[in-house]
């Protein structure tokens, strides 16, 4: 155990209570007493119900939507445990909103992804444990420890239990350029070749098909990404690879934001099943058939375990 550092206490906001109880069934606690509400005029107020003077305190927070308002349950619930004297702060978020604006892509942009780390930190957090980053390199955005947990084994595992390991009959496919290097792992995974969708992206949240790399034709085809948002780019590959040759495809994601248009067009495209992991909550009228769900809460209740322990968090990465 870390010294100095007292007993681990878990606390939810309001962004995925769900999870949130699963990680700390994982671990056998109970979730501590809190309580997040909202005065009048909309600004958020929040209660610690217990002690946590001395303790490690996780705070399970994803900012997915609402957006901003999870963010904000989030940093004053870090101010309200270090203003009551919090042994270490670690905020938890499965998803890591406004991850996307992590550079400047025209003049006078801003890189608000940056400046939420600046707000998690100075709001008095000591570390910070997600998953599955938009861009790895916001790590380095942090001048706290920044705990970069992969979804990635827990998808390949179902799809080696659904195909088998090493299937001539399966090919993982890339969406996009941007997404190759998440998609090779999870192609060595499973090994099978991996192929490639160019698009280009005329505006945001448009996206167009350009031509397809790789030889996927009468093969079943394994569509991977980090999130899927207005599912244009998933679905617009879905359909090209299905009119160009491919027998069945599937899909899968660690972060189902899931906005806009983003549920009908996954029902109507070539899609067979879309799996994703749940560090975003599916509302009621975002579950269905196609969407299957699985969990996170076993990987970061081992983060949190070795994290409070003093332990190697790398070991959790080992999968082959």
């Amino acid at each position: 155990m870390n010294v100095g550092i007292g007993n681990v206490k878990i606390f939810t906001c309001n962004g995925n209570k769900a999870l949130a109880k699963s990680i700390a069934d994982n671990l056998g606690y109970d979730l501590g007493r809190s309580e997040i509400t909202k005065f009048s005029d909309g600004e958020i107020s929040v209660r610690i119900e217990e002690t946590v003077r001395g303790g490690d305190i996780f705070i399970v927070q994803p900012t997915s939507y609402p957006v901003n308002d999870n963010l904000m349950e989030l940093l004053i619930t870090i101010d309200a445990v270090k203003r009551a004297s919090a042994g270490r702060i670690n905020a938890v978020i499965p998803y890591y909103g406004y991850a996307r604006q992590d550079r400047k892509a025209r003049a006078r942009d801003p890189i608000s992804a940056k400046l939420v780390a600046d707000l998690i930190t100075s709001a008095g957090a000591d570390r910070v444990i997600t998953m599955d980053l938009h861009c790895a390199q916001i790590q380095g955005f942090f001048d706290i420890p920044v705990d970069h947990l992969v979804g990635m084994p827990i998808l390949a595992e179902y799809y080696e239990r659904k195909f088998g390991k090493s299937s001539e009959e399966v090919i993982a496919v890339s969406p996009d350029l941007g997404s190759v290097t998440r998609t090779r792992k999870f192609a060595e995974f499973l090994d099978v070749p991996i192929a490639i969708v160019d698009k280009r992206r005329p505006k945001p949240n448009v996206s167009e098909i350009m031509n397809i790399i790789g030889d996927f034709k009468g093969k079943k085809v394994i569509l991977y990404d980090d999130m899927i948002d207005t599912a244009g780019t998933i679905t617009n590959a879905a359909n090209a690879l299905k009119e160009r040759g491919a027998t069945e495809v599937y899909a899968c994601c660690t972060h189902a934001v899931l906005s806009g248009a983003a549920i009908e067009r996954i029902s109507n495209s070539a899609i067979e099943e879309l799996v994703v992991l749940d560090t975003v909550p599916l509302s009621e009228e975002k579950t269905i058939p196609k969407i299957k769900q699985m969990s996170v809460a076993k990987l970061f209740a081992d983060a949190i375990y070795r994290i409070h322990e003093g332990l190697p968090v790398s070991k959790i990465f080992s999968y082959s």
